[in-house]
């Protein structure tokens, strides 16, 4: 073994590599010892090329004439970047350090070579996982991201609609020890035939020892993935699955449709977010622990992130990336609030809050701290309008955060919930115990 050691400004980290075992030990100034390795995440699924046109200079007025026939509204530059899971949890994960493999289904045309060239320019060898088709087109989404306004899609699905739980390379996932897979909604093959597929390829990455974490995108529901019993699916699959991290909105869809329509219904159409109470949280959190997942994420938005974990026993079997001391994660519900930013776009912000719990979970951090780190990703990700340029390494994250970075302020006033200070989340009742 040899010791190399690496230092910045402010900040001192510590690298052993074992040429053998292709592991690097890091001791982290701020954040203590962890352990990474070369292949630590393999990031599979969904990924398209995103066309951004900016929309910043457009007035309420021209916003409101954006889509009148035969108009001509002048629009600022265009970003283009690489979109979907695998190109945001993953690309997200390598500039927080994280080793990772990438695993998306593009074709052999020119927004193939585009996207492999995106992906390229964040590190050589980057694309070298992804699985290239001749027989398709890829997928690309034009993204309308007017001030103040939540986002609209364009999507052409492509590639995306073919992609299996064969494309999937087991021996790359057998070697890493996360394997984390994105948007089963909108790639066909995963929920037809109940989800088979994505049974089949959850259970198989499970086999290799590997931490499973999925994360899931809303259905249209006009199209057949928005008719498809989700329901079904989730109990399926959710036995393999250690971390699930969809948004609320999701979760509702797919598991309570009643309560998403009465939701919607209330707030007139609009974001439901605040109508969301932590009674709401608990119950939900509670059936999908009891479906088989572990560890139980919801997105809330410009609420923050709501966290529960199952018992001692779940946790201590919960694969290569299980955390570094499971019973002090074991039994544990958490809402943390967002951090204070001028918010730019959100377009991948879900998902740079997903990268940033699995890169806490990776690191051997504390629940608290992880959840911490996923909304300080999450914050640092709406400053810029596309989904990666905001994100920052994972020691200049956490400066901000040490530095006294100030946060969104949210009340709670529920029973068996309490404020902690010291982690500046609120603690619910099942983290009572």
């Amino acid at each position: 073994m040899r010791a190399i050691t690496s230092r910045d400004a402010g900040h001192a980290t510590a690298y052993e590599i074992n040429a053998q075992a292709d592991e690097i030990n890091v001791r982290d100034a701020e954040m203590g010892p962890h352990l990474v390795t070369s292949r630590d995440a393999v990031v599979a699924g969904h990924i398209c090329l995103d066309v951004i046109p900016d929309l910043s200079a457009l007035s309420p007025e021209g916003l409101a004439l954006l889509f009148r026939p035969g108009r001509l509204t002048e629009v600022g530059s265009l970003t283009i970047s690489t979109g979907g899971a695998v190109s945001n949890t993953g690309l997200a994960l390598h500039k927080l350090g994280i080793p990772t493999r990438l695993m998306g289904k593009i074709g052999n045309d020119l927004l193939g070579q585009v996207v492999r060239q995106v992906i390229e320019s964040h590190g050589p060898g980057l694309a070298n996982g992804m699985v290239v088709d001749a027989a398709v087109h890829t997928s690309y989404t034009v993204i309308v991201n007017p001030p103040g306004v939540d986002r609209i899609f364009l999507h052409c699905p492509a590639a995306n609609e073919t992609f299996s739980a064969r494309d999937v390379r087991y021996d790359v996932v057998g070697r890493a020890r996360l394997f984390h897979f994105g948007y089963p909604p909108i790639l066909k093959l995963m929920y037809e035939d109940g989800g088979a597929q994505l049974v089949d390829m959850f259970r198989r990455a499970r086999e290799t020892g590997v931490t499973t974490s999925l994360d899931l995108s809303l259905p249209d529901a006009a199209s057949a993935a928005g008719r498809v019993d989700w329901a079904a699916i989730l109990r399926r699959v959710l036995p393999y699955v250690d971390v699930f991290l969809p948004s609320i909105e999701e979760t509702l869809y797919m598991l309570r449709r009643e309560t998403y329509r009465e939701l919607m219904q209330a707030a007139g159409g609009a974001d439901f977010l605040r109508l969301i109470t932590p009674a709401l949280l608990s119950d939900l959190s509670r059936q999908i622990l009891e479906m088989g997942s572990k560890v139980v994420g919801l997105k809330l938005g410009e609420r923050g992130l709501y966290v529960r974990t199952a018992g001692r026993a779940a946790l201590a079997a919960l694969g290569a990336a299980r955390p570094a001391q499971p019973a002090a994660w074991a039994g544990k519900e958490l809402w943390a609030p967002c951090f204070k930013v001028q918010v730019v776009g959100t377009t991948g912000a879900g998902d740079a809050t997903i990268a940033g719990f699995l890169s806490g979970l990776l690191r051997g951090l504390s629940l608290e701290d992880t959840l911490t780190a996923a909304v300080a990703v999450g914050a640092c990700n709406v400053e810029a309008a596309d989904a990666l340029g905001g994100i920052r390494s994972w020691e200049e994250t956490w400066r901000r955060v040490r530095a006294g970075w100030p946060r969104h302020d949210f009340t709670l006033d529920a029973p068996g919930w309490h404020f902690d200070d010291q982690h500046y989340m609120w603690v619910g009742p099942a983290g009572e115990s």
